[in-house]
């Protein structure tokens, strides 16, 4: 299984448009421009895990760039 953390996903144009995606739908939300920064941690926080899983199956989402010891 091959591990790929944040700096992995913000190379796929896929992952930018579903962070801009987000930023849109909280802005409308909160009626004032998050920052894409902001956007982008909550996207990660909340939808990376998932997103990788549908969209990289052979990949699992590491949020700190790190892996279990012993994991392969």
């Amino acid at each position: 299984m091959k591990y790929i953390d944040k700096k992995d996903l913000m190379k796929d144009r896929r992952v930018i448009e579903e962070i801009n995606r987000h930023l849109w739908i909280e802005s409308e939300k909160s009626g004032y421009n998050i920052t894409f920064e902001k956007a982008a941690r909550e996207w990660f926080d909340n939808f990376a895990e998932v997103w990788t899983q549908h969209y990289i199956p052979n990949a699992k989402f590491s949020s700190n760039g790190k892996h279990k010891k012993g994991c392969k």
